[in-house]
């Protein structure tokens, strides 16, 4: 059997595990929260240490707590942040609304690191001072989705885009027929269609960049309800200011923290941001998958890179499993939203009670999005190839080609013509050599599928 000690905290005794670095308090969750497994993720946790560092080396600076301590609570803060000790903090996701139990779980934790060689520590009085769970778990959102937005989604968002421009410009000559209701439409150029996905990414880009600077506002320094009870007047500002010196962001104060600590209505907006980009990931997925189809009954237009057995019982088979996989992160991702949109709504009076499920799902929106971005860059959008001739052949056939004539023959004998050509199945030039007193010459020009991708009025 494991081996115990006794910890104490305000409620009595309670045994811990022996190796633990945690006590009584992160014990409790732990018995108390066996739900999913899934603990908070480490980008949280991280942030979370941050935050300790940075309220311990303002603390010293006001005065308020001995140079000792504090470089002690750094250090320990440091080795979190490293990920150090990531097995310490297991407390389920679907805990206490605040998320006091995560943050006891981390001042436990930096409590038992910063005690070593007599040094006495302590979790509440010395590496929670100045701060109040109601404030360190907002503000621990709002620092790990601004980071991971900035360090690892925005990189990858601009790396698609990247990727999907250098493919527009290898394809510019190809010209295909366009579809709209999955019916043959008017042509245009491949790279105007890969164009059109560069531009959902970079108006996702631009609504990130505008979300951050409302994540980059801060509730610590609230404390308990917002009126800062217990903390420096100054801490708010010096612990924002530490924090963006430390990740070169923009943190400062929220010019309200009751607002901060009642509501997650930013956390709540930036997730509708990462909904909007999983709804373009699924558009650019979907694509994908209609233009890889067949090879021999479907569109065939791309022949995506084969990257794994298709079937456990037709052999040969190969699917298109990246733009699949991308599509399930957009579902999730959608699915998070909802849940987080939810938890927005759970501020009752002073504090919002559903703060570690919005982190979990915020986080995990954030992450899921930025790892599917790079794969679908790298082995879906950099490596598929183009079937030429089925594109070319429907489109020398496509009877919505008429529509150039509209201005020429009007519509109604352009309809005519093209219900012919369908119906026969021979190229729409060739009906309208018969059918109308253009020449073919007149006819090439009209209907000259690269033209036509070039938009106005044919002349």
């Amino acid at each position: 059997m494991t081996q115990q000690r006794i910890e104490r905290d305000s409620m009595g005794e309670l045994e811990v595990p022996a190796s633990a670095r945690y006590g009584a308090q992160t014990q409790r969750a732990i018995n108390n929260f066996p739900i999913s497994g899934q603990p908070l993720p480490s980008a949280f946790i991280a942030a979370v240490a941050h935050i300790k560092r940075a309220a311990a080396e303002v603390n010293r600076e006001l005065e308020l707590l001995d140079d000792d301590r504090a470089k002690a609570i750094a250090t320990a803060a440091d080795e979190i942040i490293d990920g150090k000790h990531a097995d310490q903090f297991p407390i389920d996701v679907f805990q206490t609304g605040s998320g006091t139990s995560t943050n006891m779980n981390v001042n436990e934790v930096i409590s038992h690191l910063a005690s070593r060689e007599g040094l006495e520590v302590r979790p509440n009085d010395h590496v929670n001072m100045g701060q109040s769970s109601n404030d360190v778990i907002p503000t621990a959102i709002h620092l790990a989705a601004a980071t991971q937005v900035r360090e690892r989604l925005l990189p990858a968002l601009h790396y698609l885009r990247a990727t999907i421009d250098d493919k527009a410009k290898e394809v510019d000559d190809v010209v295909k027929t366009g579809r709209t209701h999955l019916m043959d439409a008017m042509p245009v150029r491949l790279s105007q269609e890969l164009g059109g996905w560069s531009s959902q990414i970079g108006q996702s880009i631009d609504r990130l960049e505008d979300g951050l600077k409302r994540v980059t506002r801060l509730a610590l320094g609230g404390t308990a309800v917002g009126t800062g009870v217990n903390a420096h007047p100054d801490f708010a500002e010096k612990v924002a200011a530490r924090l963006a010196s430390d990740t070169h962001l923009d943190f400062r104060p929220n010019d309200s923290f009751f607002a901060s600590l009642a509501s997650q209505d930013t956390a709540v907006e930036l997730s509708g941001h990462l909904k909007a980009y999983a709804v373009a990931v699924m558009k650019i997925a979907n694509d994908l998958r209609w233009m890889n189809s067949g090879p021999l009954g479907g569109l065939g237009e791309i022949e995506l890179e084969a990257l794994q057995p298709g079937s456990s019982i037709m052999p040969g088979k190969v699917n298109p499993v990246i733009p699949e996989s991308a599509a399930q992160v957009a579902a999730q991702v959608i699915g998070n939203d909802a849940a987080i949109t939810v938890g927005g709504q759970s501020g009752n009076f002073q504090l919002n009670v559903m703060l570690p499920l919005i982190a979990h799902n915020l986080l995990g929106s954030i992450k899921l999005l930025a790892n599917v971005s790079r794969l679908l860059a790298d082995r879906a959008i950099a490596t598929f190839n183009v079937r030429r001739d089925n594109i070319e052949g429907p489109l020398s056939k496509n009877p919505i080609l008429v529509t150039a004539l509209n201005s020429v023959i009007g519509y109604d004998a352009a309809a005519a013509v093209a219900k012919k050509a369908y119906q026969a199945g021979r190229p729409i030039i060739d009906v309208a050599e018969e059918e109308t007193d253009l020449s073919r010459q007149e006819l090439e020009r009209l209907l000259d599928p690269a033209k036509l991708t070039e938009g106005g009025i044919p002349e």
